[in-house]
């Protein structure tokens, strides 16, 4: 850099600390000259305007979190409503067998004790997401395992069998249906 352009430059900024110091007297003397009281007032309404802004916050802050508690309390127990899923399955799956063989003791016994647990889950909030043969299939509801060529024209885009049932805890689909639909 040249002595010329560091001279420049001085100038330049010399000329900006001038500028400076001149707009803030300007508006020191306006300042001065306005009315103390509108001044204040001013201020009042600023400070009234400040603190409504965060009433409003801290309002909207205990709503949220309160939301979020009672969503926290609604799906507390999911993991483990998760991990009981494949023994209502399996509870399912001998009912269907011992039916098949006839034997009423073993089959009055398996239901009792499936009775109790689907009750005591569903007291939790748990849910059969309704699905059978012939409902429109619909993605958002259900989980297609596979397609096969529909018996008829009317299954046609339909779900043909559940292989799994779904369970929602309130709204939420904790595990979607499982279905094979026709083509």
């Amino acid at each position: 850099m040249s002595t010329k352009d560091k001279t420049e430059e001085a100038v330049v900024s010399e000329e900006t600390k001038v500028n400076e110091k001149e707009a803030s007297t300007v508006n020191e003397i306006k300042e001065e000259t306005k009315d103390p009281l509108a001044i204040l007032k001013a201020d009042l309404e600023k400070e009234k305007d400040r603190n409504l802004r965060l009433f409003a916050e801290f309002e909207n802050f205990k709503k949220r979190t309160a939301r979020e508690r009672i969503d926290l309390f609604k799906t507390a127990g999911q993991g483990v409503i998760e991990s009981i899923l494949p023994v209502l399955d399996d509870f399912d799956r001998a009912l269907n067998e011992l039916n098949k063989t006839g034997d009423e003791s073993h089959l009055k016994g398996i239901e009792l004790i499936s009775n109790k647990l689907r009750e005591a889950l569903k007291s939790k909030g748990l849910e059969v997401v309704e699905t059978k043969q012939g409902d429109v299939f619909n993605a958002d509801n259900h989980e297609a395992v596979t397609q096969i060529p529909a018996p008829n024209k009317k299954l046609k885009g339909k779900i043909i069998d559940v292989i799994e049932k779904g369970y929602a805890i309130g709204d939420k689909i904790i595990r979607y249906p499982k279905v094979v639909i026709g083509q």
